[in-house]
């Protein structure tokens, strides 16, 4: 998302102890913030950061806790202060600020925040400061051993395994449904919290619920042409099958000499699926699966897809993790709330490619990321060794919604200051255990766009899968080719 993200993570901040006005109703995948001071002027001690209004409005919220004072609290010097450079929300637009900065060899900022789908391209530039070398060994050590392996993957030099960036928050994506609609519609939901269903199950019950209840939709999910698509929503859906873009998790790292694998049976079955979802009387629908979704997928990212589900128009919904706590609480659905993770079309130990088959979850999320250029090297540093403490991570999961990058802290939260999330640790610690990367190369960003242009034309019917996938093959072949021929020369 993504994010956001998305990025893979487009969300709308939560939190138990305020609603952070600032930042209602701003999307990642195209809302702006409010523009920040810059940081020119600021007096000794302040470190620069950027980030969207949500992470702004629970570093100084206008009552109660806030992460400045949980990182005071964590051993920060108390000299030293975080300004918040407030950015666009669009994660693209937010990349391309921090090129345009960086490439100046421009500080402030002192501290960017990147998204986890495009921190490997700024490290590979040597554009990023090596945490390995910089920070105290003991603290490397607690983030390597303690974080989401996942997440770390993506702030990490892919040549020398060296620790560039530091997670600030995963998000992980998640299948939401109204447990009391398939409930009551004749389908037993009750193992679905620990073992997701097949997605024909799935997608029966959801359509049987659907036709007894007389909500609107069934399924809703993001299939706009944009990152959140490529990276994540039919990523989760594609490895559920035991598809890949680039043959299994081994390759998500390094670009230029692996497999081209858009155009297998498996990857062309998972979007006939979704076509079939859309439009089930297609030539190219899948025998045995019914129609759930509605045909505005194709133009939907995460908050046009919530809110159908949220007002109480959709059996199910696919999203990150904010929209457990928009939608788990009790003036909306409390215990109704079903969540689980991707349903499953082919069982891991069926699948050809490592890494995929099985359930899987999206990873989204940011990494904080110090500047070459800073004149407040040591500073910041400080700053990014006080965001490992656990009360820092607990803060901003409590303040802001925020899954912390050690997600075994979720059991340890306060319920009564995290709400609904708490009772879904279990699903969240599960994502966590099958969180899929996106292949963050320096190429993705490009052949990114290549993929989700395919998937939304054969989304909408406007190419068949096959023949989508075919013409993404031959894209992401030249793609792959003009890497191998730049890194050879």
């Amino acid at each position: 998302m993504g994010e956001t993200p998305p990025t893979g993570d487009s969300r709308r901040p939560w939190s138990r102890r305020r609603v952070l006005e600032a930042t209602a109703g701003v999307s990642a995948t195209g809302g702006l913030a409010i523009a920040g001071c810059l940081g020119r002027g600021t007096r000794d001690g302040t470190v620069v950061m950027t980030a969207a209004t949500d992470v702004e409005g629970i570093m100084y919220p206008d009552d109660g806790d806030s992460i400045q004072e949980a990182l005071w609290e964590a051993g920060l010097d108390e000299d030293i202060e975080i300004e918040i450079q407030t950015v666009v929300s669009d994660s693209d637009a937010r990349m391309e600020g921090a090129q345009a900065a960086l490439q100046a060899g421009r500080a402030p900022p002192d501290i960017h925040m990147m998204d986890s789908g495009w921190t490997v391209p700024f490290i590979l530039r040597e554009q990023t400061t090596n945490l390995t070398e910089e920070l105290p060994d003991d603290v490397v050590d607690h983030v390597e051993s303690e974080y989401l392996e996942a997440i770390l993957e993506t702030a990490r030099d892919p040549a020398t395994d060296d620790l560039h960036g530091l997670p600030l928050f995963p998000d992980l994506g998640f299948v939401l449904y109204r447990r009391d609609l398939i409930d009551d519609a004749g389908h037993e939901t009750g193992d679905w919290d620990d073992e997701p269903p097949s997605w024909e199950a799935f997608a029966t019950a959801v359509a049987d619920a659907n036709d007894d209840s007389g909500v609107q939709y069934g399924f809703t999910t993001q299939a706009d042409a944009y990152e959140g698509l490529a990276c994540c929503s039919f990523n989760e859906v594609m490895t559920s099958w035991g598809g890949a873009y680039f043959g299994g998790a081994d390759n998500l790292f390094t670009a230029g000499d692996r497999p081209i694998t858009v155009d297998d049976e498996t990857v062309i079955d998972a979007i006939r699926m979704m076509r079939t979802f859309i439009d089930a009387d297609d030539p190219n629908a899948l025998e045995g699966y019914p129609e759930i979704c509605p045909s505005a997928i194709v133009q939907w990212t995460e908050q046009e897809s919530l809110g159908p589900f949220e007002a109480g128009n959709a059996v199910a919904h696919r999203n990150w993790a904010f929209a457990i706590s928009e939608t788990g609480d009790e003036e909306v659905f409390g215990e109704d709330l079903g969540v689980t993770t991707m349903p499953v079309g082919v069982p891991d130990d069926e699948a050809e490619y490592d890494g995929v088959g099985g359930t899987s979850s999206a990873l989204g999320g940011w990494n904080l990321v110090i500047s070459p250029y800073t004149d407040r090297h040591d500073e910041a540093l400080q700053v990014l060794e006080a965001f490992t403490h656990d009360e820092v991570m607990l803060t901003i999961f409590e303040l802001g919604g925020f899954l912390p990058p050690n997600v075994e802290l979720v059991t340890e939260a306060d319920e009564g200051e995290i709400g609904p999330m708490a009772r879904y640790a279990p699903q969240i610690e599960r994502a966590s255990e099958n969180a899929l990367s996106r292949p963050v190369t320096d190429v993705w960003p490009e052949q990114s766009a290549l993929i989700y242009q395919e998937l939304n034309a054969a989304y909408r019917g406007v190419k068949a899968p096959a023949e989508a996938m075919a013409d993404l093959a031959g894209r992401l072949e030249a793609s792959e080719s003009e890497v191998a021929q730049r890194d050879g020369g």
